[in-house]
């Protein structure tokens, strides 16, 4: 009886063995596959991560302290568009230099641009400085279709969560309810920072600050914050003595003190205005992983509202 008895757990312990090993074993395909996620920058892939949760991966090309105008190629990006189900980008030709031939060489075909698996997240955002007349290169880097740094709005934010779950759940339909309560979540969370980040910027509304690069119109909009003039005399143009002159001035009538500079861009020039007018330089975060420690959208608003305010203050 006993030789039975421990027979019959050793049959139960190899059939439980085996389930296991054939579950280990299975191919990716018969597994609850991910969606593989790639997007053109971290913002859109921390806003991706949001809702789409467990259910996907999701990976930025661009690093988020890098100028998401100009990223060197390399075949490793290649890789990760070969392999990707769905392609999201800013859009508003920001990638243009880079992206477009990353594409066609994948040779991905769902990741082509009007094929199902890309995304241009720009088309669920409100646009700013739309040009009303004929661009030309003389007006420097002018972006035709509007400005694309339009993340740097919270409202933006929420809208571009929206239509990636709206893409996931299109793509993954049975996992169409998860998507949504990810996003629902989100809307949650984002409003209540939104209070709390609104409740913190009020006592600055009509403040005056200056940018090294125009990526900051959506932020200041939403903010209240007034943005007289670039340390660009144009955009994706260099710093020239004749425009700092000007600008010096301009921050002097003004009684403008704090001048804003992007994680890619030299000091030298922001430096040198702030020692003439008493200004504030600081270096602000246009994108989440500008630093190690911003590592969503919400740790970007509050880094940059952090900064702000310290200098606001410094500056009274």
């Amino acid at each position: 009886m006993k030789i039975t008895q421990n027979c019959s757990r050793f049959l139960l312990l190899v059939i439980i063995l085996g389930f296991a090993m054939w579950a280990v074993l299975l191919p990716p395909a018969a597994q609850a596959k991910k969606l593989n996620v790639v997007t053109s920058t971290t913002d859109m892939a921390a806003l991706t991560q949001e809702v789409g949760g467990d259910k996907i991966s999701v990976e930025s090309i661009a690093k988020g302290y890098q100028d998401p105008h100009f990223v060197e190629a390399k075949p490793s990006f290649l890789l990760k568009l070969r392999q990707a189900d769905l392609l999201i980008s800013v859009g508003l030709q920001l990638e243009i230099g880079w992206l477009p031939p990353l594409i066609t060489q994948s040779g991905n075909p769902k990741i082509q641009v009007g094929a199902p698996g890309y995304l241009d997240a720009s088309q669920f955002a409100e646009i700013l400085e739309i040009p009303t007349g004929t661009v030309t290169r003389a007006m420097g880097d002018v972006h035709p279709l509007g400005n694309p740094h339009y993340w740097l709005d919270p409202d933006n934010g929420r809208r571009i969560a929206r239509g990636i779950a709206n893409k996931l759940a299109e793509m993954d339909a049975n996992d169409s309810a998860y998507f949504q309560q990810q996003f629902q979540d989100f809307d949650k969370r984002l409003t209540a920072a939104e209070q709390k980040w609104d409740q913190e910027m009020q006592p600055y509304h009509g403040r005056k600050v200056v940018t090294y690069h125009r990526s900051f119109p959506n932020f200041a909009k939403h903010f209240d914050l007034d943005v007289i003039g670039y340390v660009e005399p144009r955009p994706g143009i260099p710093p020239t003595p004749s425009h700092t002159i000007e600008l010096i001035q301009l921050m002097k009538r003004e009684n403008c003190k704090v001048v804003l500079v992007e994680p890619y861009f030299d000091l030298k020039t922001p430096q040198s205005i702030g020692q003439a007018t008493g200004a504030q330089v600081i270096v602000y975060l246009p994108s989440v992983g500008g630093e190690k420690q911003v590592t969503n959208y919400f740790q970007l608003f509050d880094y940059d509202i952090a900064l702000l305010i310290k200098a606001f203050n410094a500056t009274k």
